[in-house]
């Protein structure tokens, strides 16, 4: 069995510096390392990676939770976080906080059992109390803010997202606009309704707040939401935003129920765009947040972190691609546009062209 210093000796490097190539790679530059795993692959080496996190009492791992595993932007936010720290050399521990902050408190103690270095999380809006008891632990907010101190986010422009959605419905005639929103203790939504309200009186429309409705995110609680909504004759939105893909998808299937057409009878215009949107009939208007981005910059954000604390030197520890990427070493704010992506489930109000 070939060793640590076999390999060193192949790559032609110390035996330091493979250690640090094999275990740390973000602290060494990309040809050495490149170097380095090349040698250990022809050699069929296998680091202990077990004997070295229980000598170090640390592991090459990271904590990921997230708030709705069968949500598919949580599910697509969780798969680049991993691609991402895989190429970092390390492993993401995934957890579901299942939008419960009992839940996501019982998942924070699991992953201190695990020695994680870092944690990114779509934090609950109960997160920033439970900050306290992660001292020192690096963390990155991803898709959502808790208000806690101290904490790198990375998030989208949901008021501009709303806001965009909105003027489209404007734009198309609508003037009974109604909203089915998230919960309002998520920064999400409370972003969201804050750029609908703000784009109805700058165009000088009425706000009815018995037309905006609060769910917990989930298909049942726009279903049950729209059909609120929808089920007034002669008083009802001629158009809906949505705040999430999955109410989303439950407005619409109650639109169905009601016997609504879109978007002859009803335009529903969702935040968040997936493969269902695109292919049901009619294709949903929606607007578009870069997932996969979101997942990648946070986790690079957080390897960025954990290179300086080890190394002492953030322009040395990472890839030119990554420190382009990266803001300064400290809490940042990185916030990534939204699109609104025009299809066939708007259109102007029935009034309009009779």
């Amino acid at each position: 069995m070939s060793s640590l210093k076999d390999v060193a000796n192949l790559a032609q490097v110390s035996l330091a510096t493979a250690s640090r190539a094999l275990s740390r790679p973000e602290t060494v530059a990309t040809l050495t390392r490149t170097r380095v795993e090349g040698a250990a692959h022809q050699l069929g080496y296998q680091p202990n990676m077990l004997a070295r996190s229980l000598r170090q009492r640390e592991t090459r791992t990271i904590g990921l939770i997230v708030a709705d595993l069968l949500n598919p932007f949580h599910a697509l936010l969780a798969k680049s976080v991993q691609d991402t720290a895989e190429r970092h050399g390390y492993v993401a521990f995934l957890l579901n906080s299942d939008e419960q902050e009992g839940k996501e408190s019982r998942a924070i103690d699991t992953l201190r059992g695990h020695l994680p270095q870092g944690l990114i999380i779509v934090p609950t809006s109960g997160f920033a109390r439970r900050l306290g008891s992660l001292p020192r632990l690096p963390v990155v907010e991803l898709d959502r803010v808790s208000g806690a101190p101290g904490v790198t986010t990375v998030t989208v422009d949901n008021v501009g997202g709303a806001r965009m959605a909105t003027q489209h419905l404007i734009d198309l005639g609508h003037r009974d606009i109604g909203m089915i929103v998230g919960q309002l203790d998520i920064s999400t939504a409370v972003e969201r309704h804050r750029g609908f309200l703000e784009t109805m009186r700058r165009a000088g429309l009425s706000y009815r707040p018995d037309w905006v409705l609060s769910g917990h995110h989930r298909e049942d609680d726009g279903h049950r939401a729209a059909r609120k909504l929808l089920s007034v004759p002669g008083d009802r939105p001629s158009a809906l935003f949505v705040g999430n893909n999955e109410m989303t998808v439950g407005a619409v299937l109650a639109a169905r129920d009601l016997g609504l057409r879109l978007p002859h009878d009803l335009s529903i215009v969702g935040f968040d765009d997936s493969r269902w949107a695109q292919t049901m009939f009619p294709a949903l208007t929606v607007i578009s947040q870069p997932t996969e981005q979101l997942g990648t910059l946070a986790c690079e954000h957080l390897v960025r972190q954990l290179a300086y604390a080890h190394s002492g030197n953030a322009q040395l520890a990472l890839p030119a691609r990554v420190l382009n990427k990266a803001a300064p070493i400290g809490p940042v704010r990185v916030q990534l546009p939204t699109e609104l992506i025009i299809r066939h489930s708007t259109s102007p109000p029935a009034l309009v062209f009779g």
